[in-house]
């Protein structure tokens, strides 16, 4: 069932207070990593999902039939959390943490790393792949 555009708004909006409220190199970070996430394909969903007390903006989720990726503003990294990662081919090594999981893989992104555009969209496809479209 896709997202009604009211809720994709609001969504969106709330992504953006997140990236506003980290006005360091993170919050670049992750909306340089969210306009890959929906370049990759513009049917992607975003939401913001889990708001408690410690975090009361709540975070950024991409779906597509079901949660395709994770965004998470760290101490000292963004992390993207692929909560299906270990299923997903990464041949250009792009997970560098939970590694050791059976289902979770995440990348982490410190200050001064470069993306892997290319290689990182890549990915996303990869996850994609076997999806069926949201309607």
């Amino acid at each position: 069932m896709k997202a009604s555009s009211s809720n994709s708004q609001l969504a969106s909006q709330e992504i953006d207070d997140i990236i506003k409220k980290s006005d360091d190199w993170r919050g670049e970070k992750l909306a340089q990593l969210r306009s890959l996430i929906t370049e990759a394909n513009p049917s992607i969903v975003e939401a913001v999902k889990w708001k408690k007390p410690s975090k009361p903006e709540g975070v950024p989720v991409w779906s597509y039939n079901g949660i395709l990726c994770i965004g998470e503003i760290l101490k000292n990294a963004v992390r993207l959390t692929f909560p299906k990662g270990a299923h997903i081919k990464d041949p250009t090594r792009l997970f560098n943490t939970r590694l050791d999981s059976n289902t979770i893989r995440a990348i982490d992104f410190h200050e001064g790393d470069n993306i892997d555009e290319v290689a990182l969209k890549a990915l996303i496809q990869e996850a994609l792949n076997g999806s069926t479209p949201l309607v």
